[in-house]
């Protein structure tokens, strides 16, 4: 069965996310940043918020188990936006192409239930979503099956109906195993073949060749 939907990851596909763009602001250089979001604001320390943790409570946590990186470690949340580093490109041409072209587009991104509302307001594309399940509000991440089976059971879907398209290899197979058509995202020109291929988008101007 070919997919009749298509569903999006947010981070890295659609939206440039990095927390070493705000602390190249704030550490003298590349080694200082990497050893501070390799020992201190780790991944893991961060995907406790992806998992609907607070961020007062996880920032009150660390900073008092590193007291000399208070400031660092609260310029977190303070200043999270600056972690944005725009759009993917071309990406949110496709979303929108897909929209005109009468798809159902729905989303599936681990994030904070906390700091998604100001992504929202910083691109209103993230609106253009039929259905948008976010990991710090259902409390279930990525790779997790669980998320997976969540949006199936929001949407009424069959996971065969659905194109799942991840920048992250682990997400994509953990979709594949539930019978999601799966794109690991690598440009909007990649997605956008595929889609041509698929039926859902049609040839034209700006389209893929």
């Amino acid at each position: 069965m070919s997919p009749r939907f298509v569903v999006f990851d947010i981070g890295g596909v659609l939206i440039d996310w990095n927390p070493a763009y705000l602390y190249r602001q704030l550490l003298p250089d590349d080694a200082s940043v990497s050893a501070f979001l390799s020992e201190v604001c780790t991944p893991e320390w961060n995907g406790q918020f992806d998992a609907g943790a607070r961020f007062a409570d996880g920032i009150a946590d660390l900073a008092g188990r590193h007291p000399d990186k208070a400031d660092l470690i609260e310029a977190y949340w303070l200043r999270w936006h600056e972690m944005l580093g725009g759009e993917v490109p071309g990406t949110a041409g496709v979303l929108s192409r897909l929209k005109e072209a009468g798809v159902a587009v729905h989303a599936i991104s681990n994030w904070s239930a906390e700091t998604f509302p100001r992504a929202r307001e910083l691109y209103p594309f993230l609106d253009a979503f039929d259905t948008l399940v976010v990991s710090g509000r259902e409390r279930l991440v990525k790779p997790d099956v669980a998320i997976f089976r969540r949006f199936l059971d929001l949407t009424g879907v069959r996971a065969e109906e659905c194109l799942f398209v991840d920048d992250n290899a682990a997400n994509v197979t953990a979709a594949a195993s539930l019978g999601f058509h799966t794109e690991h995202f690598r440009s909007a020109e990649a997605l956008e073949r595929r889609l041509v291929a698929f039926g859902l988008l049609p040839l034209g101007e700006g389209g893929a060749q």
